[in-house]
């Protein structure tokens, strides 16, 4: 090789990595302003208007008309289907993230109600701790004693950096903790169905589409069973004295709404590109500036164990960034590798049957080398359709 092509497959590469770490951090940034927003909002929200499961199932219903609305107007736009799942599929593959879905959403909100922003964080905070347990055990992430240090920094960083600064709410606690439990498995089903599975479900918005209704049925029950007869009688819903009063309701809950559908895609975005570890990280640097925020709009301060538990948080971020670039490049060059000696094994396979000078030998070995390679391809893709198989059989019999 030339030091003029290497020169040229090193600017290939600078390039190739910088519009990553760009797409990576538009992507992230966008679900911090969302994710900031939003828990704000409706712990600001859920003071006025005290239903907070039912908030949840109108946010499902309207953030699945709203993926509904995007995927109709891409396909008049491109004259093309989007697409769409067999019912085997979505009962058996889909709704497991669904469910957990909702489940995570409903039951979160819930806890925020009952708990401050900063005790709702920190709680919160711990899903990495069951994302990490989960995809080892669909075995989408490797068990390496480097990933049990990352959990460990950032999981203490953030007990010490939230240590006596928030108020203690036993029911509030144990909800979001439980909310923390199923959020843990419901991204890691989703890198599952996104990135692992035959499904086409790659876009967000097809994401959305198609787990919206399963997160309405795992909510709607809890909710009506609840909320259903105070919210029915309240005097800012259906008993409503005042048409102002109405509007504004439906005003704040649709803002709410917008913001939670615009976040959850930029969610199955992180993950459609990255994975659910990657989002959990990237979502406790959010967590810690949340608290910040929190801190200083409450007037409290932050002790010199804050501080520590920052520091630490901090350093399990970045040892965790470290320790997946590593992985990653050590997985791309194995990947080349491979990929040359294939094709050295063929360029050599090619050559000795040219020069058999066997015309039927000839034909034959190239249609047997074509049907192997075609047959390796099969192959191939039925070990990967039937790794996924056995990961969602696994999800339906712990079920």
């Amino acid at each position: 090789m030339t030091l003029f092509q290497m020169l040229s497959c090193f600017k290939k590469c600078n390039h190739g990595f910088f519009m990553i770490c760009v797409r990576t951090l538009g992507l992230i940034s966008l679900y911090y302003t969302l994710s900031i927003g939003l828990v704000f909002y409706q712990h600001w929200l859920l003071k006025f208007f005290r239903f907070p499961l039912s908030i949840s199932v109108c946010h499902m219903v309207v953030k699945f008309i709203l993926a509904g609305i995007c995927r109709t107007l891409w396909e008049c736009y491109h004259h093309r289907d989007r697409v769409t799942i067999d019912w085997k599929n979505y009962m058996l593959k889909v709704a497991p993230t669904g469910l957990a879905s909702g489940l995570d959403i409903g039951i979160s909100n819930w806890g925020l109600e009952l708990v401050t922003v900063s005790l709702y964080t920190m709680t919160k905070s711990t899903a990495i701790i069951f994302i990490m347990g989960f995809a080892i055990l669909l075995k989408l992430e490797e068990k390496s004693w480097k990933a049990i240090v990352i959990v460990l920094m950032i999981s203490g960083g953030l007990i010490l950096f939230t240590f006596e600064a928030t108020a203690f709410d036993v029911l509030g606690f144990i909800l979001v903790l439980l909310a923390s439990c199923i959020s843990g498995l419901r991204w890691t089903l989703a890198q599952l169905v996104m990135q692992k599975s035959k499904l086409g479900l790659h876009n967000p918005v097809d994401m959305v589409y198609h787990v919206q209704p399963w997160m309405i049925v795992s909510v709607l029950p809890i909710a009506i069973a609840i909320e259903g007869k105070s919210f029915i009688v309240s005097n800012k819903v259906f008993c409503f004295d005042d048409w102002d009063v109405l509007f504004t309701t439906i005003w704040m809950v649709a803002i709410g709404t917008v913001m939670a559908f615009l976040m959850e895609v930029a969610e199955y975005m992180v993950v459609s590109f990255t994975s659910s570890l990657t989002l959990s990280v990237a979502g406790i640097f959010k967590e810690l500036m949340t608290v910040m925020l929190a801190v200083n709009f409450n007037g409290d301060n932050l002790s010199v164990i804050n501080y520590v538990g920052f520091l630490l948080c901090l350093g399990g971020i970045i040892y965790h960034v470290i320790h997946r670039t590593s992985a990653n490049h050590v997985e791309e060059e194995s990947m080349e590798v491979s990929h040359v000696s294939s094709a050295a094994k063929r360029t050599k396979w090619e050559n000795k049957i040219n020069d058999s000078h066997i015309p039927l030998l000839d034909t034959k070995g190239e249609h047997s080398f074509e049907a192997s390679l075609d047959f390796c391809d099969i192959e191939s893709d039925g070990d990967s359709v039937d790794d996924t198989e056995v990961l969602f059989s696994i999800l339906q019999r712990d079920r």
